[in-house]
């Protein structure tokens, strides 16, 4: 099979990935074979191939937003030919004290797809049948491939910021995750103020409804915000957006990376009991939630593909902000 492959000792910039031949996973009990389709191209990918995540393995493909097709391990609940996605989180212990409390986001000893395990930029992925969902019918897989960890993690950040129906919520960055978070919001009846420096994302946002939209992290909306989620990988978002919220207000950060916090001032910024919260990886309980959801709103993210051949051209795309919405690669089936 084809896969491209992040190799540090041989990766340069723009050239993280090498396309090579390799012979399909082998099954580890409790695995199923996936027939990869389609792999969204998340920040969190390009985090891994320039370094800012240190490297848990010598050689890893890259992919953590599979739609892939079930062709060998079939179960009960997933018989062959049945389409399922895979998101960030491969696997869990099921046995740390966070797993047994609900909280297997935060496990001790979890499983990273496509960066502790081999992901999906490739013609085949294995994968924990536990950890695959059944994919909602009438979304081409291109459309569902961003709503597996962009789609995911936005959700769940909603959720750790405690937005309410009808609140006044920020989004700082607007790119693929924000673009389907402000969908959400919009069905909860709230009221959206962006805050993001490209002018095309804010374009995006003005054509998706915003109810404000600002040119960089100095601007101030025009009321106080509920609830804010910083998408940036920037410390001074994070601050930015912290001036923002009224007393007893929430900032999520949606970020698994993020360079340095600047100091702020405690009194004027924190104080009030407004909090700093960060978001870690999804569950499996949000995964199915926000599926639901998407299949009842009818999200349909626009995307930009890209062929296995050109995963390099894909990671560029996400680092420059020039892809038109998501960075999809799509997967032809080639040897076998």
């Amino acid at each position: 099979m084809r896969a491209a492959v992040f190799d540090p000792r041989l990766a340069r910039p723009g050239e993280w990935l090498l396309l090579e031949e390799r012979p399909k996973p082998q099954l580890q009990p409790g695995q199923i074979l996936l027939k990869v389709i389609a792999c969204g191209v998340c920040r969190t990918d390009l985090h891994i191939v320039e370094g800012d995540l240190p490297p848990l393995q010598p050689r890893i493909v890259p992919g953590h937003q599979i739609v892939g097709e079930v062709v060998e391990g079939a179960t009960a609940d997933l018989p062959a030919g049945t389409r399922v996605g895979v998101s960030w989180l491969g696997g869990v212990d099921g046995d740390c004290w966070f797993c047994r409390h609900d909280m297997e986001n935060l496990c001790d000893r979890p499983v990273f797809t496509g960066y502790s395990i081999d992901g999906g930029y490739a013609e085949y992925a294995a994968v924990r049948a536990d950890f695959a969902v059944p994919l909602p019918e009438g979304l081409d897989a291109w459309q569902v491939a961003p709503l597996l960890c962009a789609g995911i993690i936005g959700f769940r950040s909603l959720r750790v910021a405690g937005v309410q129906r009808g609140e006044r919520v920020g989004l700082f960055g607007f790119g693929s995750s924000a673009s389907l978070a402000i969908r959400v919001l919009q069905a909860w009846d709230c009221e959206v103020y962006v805050v993001t420096r490209g002018e095309a994302h804010r374009k995006a946002a003005e054509r998706c409804g915003a109810t404000w939209v600002g040119a960089d992290e100095n601007a101030r909306p025009p009321r106080m915000l509920d609830r804010a989620i910083t998408f940036a990988p920037s410390g001074k978002v994070v601050v930015a957006a912290l001036s923002t919220l009224r007393k007893g207000g929430v900032v999520a950060i949606n970020a698994i990376h993020l360079d340095q916090m600047p100091p702020f001032d405690y009194d004027s910024l924190l104080w009030g009991e407004r909090q700093l919260r960060s978001v870690a990886n999804v569950t499996r309980q949000d995964a199915r939630d926000f599926l639901a959801l998407a299949r009842e709103l009818d999200l349909r993210p626009s995307s930009t593909s890209f062929s296995l051949e050109d995963a390099n051209k894909a990671l560029g795309a996400v680092k420059h902000e020039t892809a038109d919405g998501s960075a999809v690669i799509v997967v032809e089936s080639g040897s076998q």
